[in-house]
């Protein structure tokens, strides 16, 4: 079976033809040793996204027990930072993958580059240019219609030569001149209509200063920096498909030291999110979010922060499988990911978000005492603690209700419920303020129903969480929702769509004397309410969860009806 073989039955959906093709090349012996690379551009934050495409080149290079690089693509000195470079080297780490020695940039290959760039010229395949980028677009002509020769496109090698070396030199400005390659003005693919090698960017490099106001291409450093750390399988996104022809062309028409190949995979689609770092910049700059780590992010540090462990973006990553055929994963299959996993390592604690106070007129005054609590039943290594137990505790508010209606299993009137890991408690009042809002319960309880299960096998229909007043630890709880509640968030007026409900932050929460001690990072499930991570804004005196995902999968309910 060919290339195009596999890549159009790749095109069916399902599986990882990535991988049926290197396998292939490592049968045939094309590939003595798998080679890829993750080469991002440090202009922004990585997202999810990128952590596919990480997943995938990093991945293939483990399973067939090869090398994948981290390149760093700098070729653009306006958009880049070192912020943005050790964001993405953090992100790549705490996704789980290690390069190793192989850290490059493609700054590393500027001189190199440059000197195939003069190459091409000798060869007569390059020229200068002193179109404008204006009107180099309006030569190239359309998708209907071939493109127009620069009426500098037979200007002679020794002309272009000197003017190519002199723009090194410093000596036009910006957008004054290019360096094209000369290919074919009639060609059906945009891309090989004379493409712009080098421009002029008079701008200080992060990494090189301003050694350089010339600077390459990413379709001209792509390719040959491939080609200078041998990298077998070049791995892009479909809208690099296109560019595929110049990929080549380029490979065959200078001496590099080895061949590698390009192969393009159908990127992310994301619900309820945007996936363009353009729009996500947009996002960030413009306040709509409080930064590039905003957990309503997709970025991996928005993430990261919201909770969303590694090895469900791995799991998530894999699971959608690497196709050539574009498809909108609904963010519910990410949210299921990382369910599945908290919810066999996260410790569960007791944390009520709107506190209802209740007084237990008969248990004795100024008593306390440590009931046995389950840090998590999906592990029987994690053990229990003790939890503080005492006459005045707080409930949720949503768990009374003065007048419930018939499927309200919960607390209200003259009804009993259990406390979990407690007892049987029975509501005798309810205190109300001038406007009837309740402030107050009481109640009374069972002494012999401790540990929530009663002697004489009276059963009751709600189980609800609490926290012991006296011991309780006050805190900060964020609830995150979805950045756009459609769930296509495409198209243009992207910032109308935006969820003005993404964020609800409730400040008088109060949590077990357990998560006192919490610190930032650490991810616990809230009983009854989600899985929660302390959050880097906490304090010694008061911390902040954010929620990761509530417990309710509808997700996985859909999928076992469909």
């Amino acid at each position: 079976m060919t290339d195009t073989d596999t890549e159009e039955k790749a095109g069916e959906g399902g599986g990882n033809f990535i991988l049926d093709i290197i396998a292939e090349d490592v049968a045939s012996g094309r590939a003595k040793e798998v080679v890829t690379r993750f080469p991002p551009e440090p202009n922004g934050y990585l997202h999810i996204g990128h952590a596919k495409s990480i997943c995938l080149n990093f991945g293939a290079a483990e399973t067939f027990g090869g090398r994948c690089h981290l390149r760093f693509d700098d070729t653009n000195p306006l958009k880049e930072e070192v912020e943005f470079i050790d964001s993405i080297i953090e992100d790549v780490r705490w996704l789980g993958f290690d390069w190793g020695e192989h850290l490059y940039f493609a700054s590393d290959y500027f001189e190199r580059l440059y000197e195939w760039a003069e190459h091409l010229i000798e060869a007569e395949l390059a020229y200068v240019d002193d179109l404008t980028a204006d009107e180099i677009r309006e030569h190239r002509g359309t998708l209907t219609e071939p493109g127009r020769p620069s009426p500098h496109r037979g200007r002679g090698k020794e002309e272009s030569l000197d003017l190519f070396r002199r723009m090194r030199g410093g000596e036009f400005a910006d957008g004054e001149k290019v360096l094209r390659a000369r290919i074919d003005m009639a060609s059906g693919n945009i891309n090989m209509r004379d493409p712009v090698l080098y421009r002029i960017l008079h701008a200080t490099h992060p990494r090189t200063g301003d050694a350089w106001c010339i600077y390459p291409t990413y379709d001209f450093a792509h390719g040959q920096s491939d080609a200078i750390e041998g990298v077998t399988h070049s791995l892009c996104t479909l809208e690099f498909e296109d560019h595929r022809p110049l990929y080549d062309w380029l490979i065959e028409n200078l001496g590099v030291p080895s061949r590698p190949r390009q192969y393009e995979f159908a990127r992310l689609n994301l619900t309820h999110t945007v996936l363009s770092k353009r729009r996500l910049t947009e996002l960030v700059a413009g306040g709509h979010v409080g930064g590039w780590d905003d957990p309503r992010l997709p970025t991996i540090s928005g993430l990261r922060r919201r909770g969303v462990p590694a090895a469900a973006i791995r799991d998530f990553a894999a699971r959608i499988g690497v196709t050539k055929k574009d498809a909108v994963v609904e963010m519910a299959a990410l949210d299921h990911c990382t369910r599945e996993l908290l919810n066999r390592t996260a410790p569960r604690r007791m944390a009520v978000l709107r506190p209802l106070k209740v007084v237990i007129e008969n248990y004795p005054e100024g008593e306390t005492e440590e009931l046995d609590a389950v840090n998590n039943p999906e592990d029987e290594a994690a053990g229990t603690r003790k939890v503080p137990f005492s006459r005045e505790i707080y409930i949720e508010r949503e768990d009374f209700m003065d007048d419930p209606p018939k499927k309200f299993f919960r607390l209200a009137p003259k009804r009993e419920v259990r406390l979990r890991y407690a007892y049987f408690i029975t509501c005798t009042d309810a205190i109300k303020d001038a406007d009837g809002t309740v402030t107050e319960l009481r109640c009374t309880y069972d002494p012999e129903t401790r540990g929530g299960n009663a002697p004489d096998g009276r059963k009751v229909r709600g189980t609800l969480h609490w926290v012991s007043a006296a011991h309780a630890v006050a805190a900060e709880v964020r609830l995150y929702d979805h950045l756009f509640a459609e769930g296509d968030a495409s198209g243009d007026g992207f910032l109308d769509r935006l969820n003005p409900n993404s964020l609800e932050v409730l400040d008088d929460c109060l949590l077990e004397p357990a998560l006192g001690d919490a610190g930032p990072g650490e991810t616990v499930q809230f009983e009854r309410q989600g899985y929660f991570r302390c959050d880097p804004d906490s304090t010694p005196e008061k911390p902040v969860f954010n929620r990761t995902v509530s417990l309710r999968d509808s997700w996985a309910k859909k999928q076992k009806k469909g």
